[in-house]
């Protein structure tokens, strides 16, 4: 196996986690003004996030590093075609980090309301843009023969793109009350569980439309059968959430979004931006990455750092593991 291949594979990884961590997060946000009846309700539904949001948002950080320093031809092809999307996600990150940070800082509730539709919003809007973003590098763009997008700012923006992103945003929503429900107590709890158990089906449905989608127009007969593990892992979610066993339906939510990820990445390989003018343009891992010895300088400082970040997250999830309710909040932040 060459680098090329390795880093394609480690850069999808990175993917993977960003859904996975930061889904769960911007479901939180997203749902803040549905299940938060009262403003100490918000503060613990901002408190089962609030040590790790910020961690998870440098998985996104890293992949979009590892990218330009693995595959600069990637990476500027793709960033430079779709940069309505990213700077949609920018923008929305920034607002959303500073409501975390200023949401508490003066006694008043319309403050309060103000910065909650800031969270809300800033939650709605990055897994759109990134669904984009994601559903452009495995759908493609047309580019000319030097990996130059072809055409309007608007050519990521596409019924299938958007597909894709409505996948991103169904999934964070799903992810989200799943994790709700495993974090929070009492009354939250249970109105997160009911509100994951009946959106389960629909928020998890552009997702399996768009992985047919994928599949059908260049998958493999393998990336086929990680498909039918995400399926499988979407119904198990949702017989877990009615068995009450939250734990085990959020793990399974984990299944379903690696397998999607296996089954996107799986069928973009050996390409990492297709064009959907002339194939001939699409731009390969060959094609596109860096020179052998960056690839290798990178390998190693990775092998010394991927660790140490993944040790202290690990170490934040442990710390923070357990379930939070309103008793937790002190009687100073209630209305």
């Amino acid at each position: 196996m060459t680098l090329e291949t390795v880093w394609f594979a480690i850069i999808a990884l990175f993917w993977l986690g960003y859904l996975f961590l930061e889904g769960f997060d911007f479901g939180v946000g997203m749902l803040l003004p549905v299940l938060g009846r009262s403003n100490t309700e918000r503060r613990v539904m901002v408190n089962t996030i609030g040590p790790v949001w910020d961690g998870n948002e440098v998985w996104l950080i890293v992949a979009a590093g590892a990218t330009f320093a693995a595959f600069p031809g990637w990476y500027a092809s793709l960033f430079s075609g779709a940069y309505l999307p990213l700077l949609l996600i920018l923008l929305a990150l920034i607002g959303r980090g500073v409501a975390f940070e200023y949401r508490g800082k003066v006694d008043s509730e319309r403050w309060r309301r103000t910065w909650d539709r800031v969270i809300m919003i800033g939650s709605w809007a990055p897994p759109l843009g990134v669904g984009l973003l994601l559903a452009t590098t495995v759908l493609g763009l047309p580019l000319d023969p030097q990996g130059n997008r072809v055409g309007s700012a608007f050519e990521a923006v596409r019924w299938d793109t958007l597909l894709g992103a409505l996948a991103v945003v169904g999934f964070s929503l799903v992810h989200g009350a799943a994790f709700l429900t495993l974090k929070t107590t009492g009354e939250l709890r249970a109105r997160a569980r009911t509100l994951a158990m009946r959106i389960l089906p629909i928020g998890l449905l552009p997702m399996l439309a768009f992985l047919i989608l994928v599949q059908a127009r260049q998958g493999a007969l393998w990336t086929l059968l990680s498909l039918v593990v995400s399926v499988l892992a979407g119904v198990v979610a949702w017989l877990r959430l009615y068995a009450d066993r939250d734990g085990q339906a959020f793990a399974a939510l984990g299944v379903l979004i690696a397998a999607s990820a296996v089954t996107f990445f799986g069928a973009l390989y050996p390409n990492v931006l297709p064009s959907t003018g002339d194939p001939a343009n699409s731009l390969t891992i060959a094609h596109a990455a860096a020179s052998p010895y960056a690839l290798k300088v990178i390998t190693w400082v990775g092998a010394f750092g991927a660790p140490v970040v993944l040790i202290y997250q690990g170490w934040t999830y442990w710390v923070f593991r357990k379930r939070i309710g309103v008793q937790h909040i002190p009687a100073v932040h209630a209305p």
